[in-house]
């Protein structure tokens, strides 16, 4: 007699062919409606399921996982971030925890890229214009931005995406910079032509474009405080692929406000999918809905990850993302 299939609960709705799989490998619920499970919602599946899948819109905290059913040991998270999980709570109760990471690097270095193109040469501001119909010509002075050949390039956290970003920021000839907690080894700096900055503050006052790729974690809440917002040059671009909660929101629509920052581009917020009210609708400001990894390659790859994950974990080994708290 075969063993039971594992109870997996999903708690979005993931690509078609992953879903698919799922349901062929393991007794796995569905979100079919696609929309973000409330408190209670979250709580009931972690009761009952065996493996909970999460995604970022899920908040598996502490208390949560306390309340979770006995039978619940693998939690495989759709996505590379775990920021939304407990993880030291999870461990101190012997489960597991796995992410999915590398699959987006190279799509939201592509979107990391597109944004500092955006705010620099003001597409957004551009295309807008040709949709209302207001061009009426070319003059030399009209809708000028800033070319990136040569300007400095500030990567704030140089993993896999702030790498794959300075691969391209020098083809497009950048000078690229990086802070990290310690340097890259040195044949990955000069493959990248990049500068280490061990103090991050020197770093921003000098940096005509700063791009924020570390995680979110409790030393990097509000990296970019009102304070060291104040640092910048106001004629620097800034732009955030990584996590919201990096930035004092607040304390950069104060600063876009009195122009004291030459222009943004965000794919994350703070309070995520609320944005602060002080942001939209400035020219300088491009806004994107969490479009880093959105591609058709990189959601199914995800998905391959969380089932490889599940799969081993079913088979007694250990998951290949195992994500434990020394790692955070």
């Amino acid at each position: 007699m075969s063993a039971p299939r594992l109870k997996v609960v999903l708690t979005r709705r993931l690509p078609d062919a992953v879903e698919t799989r799922m349901r062929e490998l393991f007794d796995a619920e569905l979100n079919l409606t696609d929309t973000p499970m409330d408190r209670n919602a979250l709580e009931g599946a972690a009761k009952r399921a065996d493996v909970l899948v999460p995604t970022i819109t899920d908040c598996i905290d502490g208390p949560l996982i306390a309340a979770a059913g006995e039978q619940l040991k693998l939690i495989a998270n759709f996505g590379a971030g775990v920021n939304h999980i407990d993880v030291e709570a999870a461990v101190g109760r012997g489960l597991i925890v796995t992410n999915t990471p590398g699959v987006l690097t190279e799509d939201t270095a592509d979107l990391t890229m597109a944004l500092i193109l955006a705010v620099s040469r003001r597409i957004v501001e551009g295309a807008q214009v040709m949709a209302e119909g207001r061009f009426e010509g070319w003059t030399p002075t009209w809708m000028t931005g800033r070319k990136l050949w040569g300007k400095r390039l500030g990567i704030v956290g140089m993993g896999r995406i702030g790498q794959a970003l300075a691969r391209r920021a020098k083809a497009f000839g950048m000078q690229v910079h990086y802070h990290n907690r310690k340097p890259v080894p040195e044949m990955i700096a000069e493959e990248l032509g990049a500068t280490y900055w061990d103090d991050l503050d020197q770093m921003l006052a000098r940096m005509d474009i700063i791009s924020l790729n570390c995680p979110a974690t409790r030393e990097t809440h509000h990296l970019l405080s009102a304070e060291r917002l104040a640092k910048l040059q106001p004629h620097v671009l800034l732009v955030n692929t990584a996590r919201g909660e990096l930035i004092d929101e607040a304390a950069l629509a104060e600063a876009v406000d009195r122009r004291a920052i030459a222009g943004v581009g965000l794919d994350v917020y703070e309070h995520e999918p609320a944005v602060h009210p002080g942001l939209p609708g400035h020219a300088n400001v491009v806004l994107l809905p969490h479009l880093g990894s959105a591609t058709l390659e990189a959601r199914q790859d995800m998905g391959d990850r969380v089932i490889a994950n599940i799969l081993t974990f079913q088979n007694g080994h250990r998951p290949p993302d195992r994500v434990i708290p020394a790692m955070l």
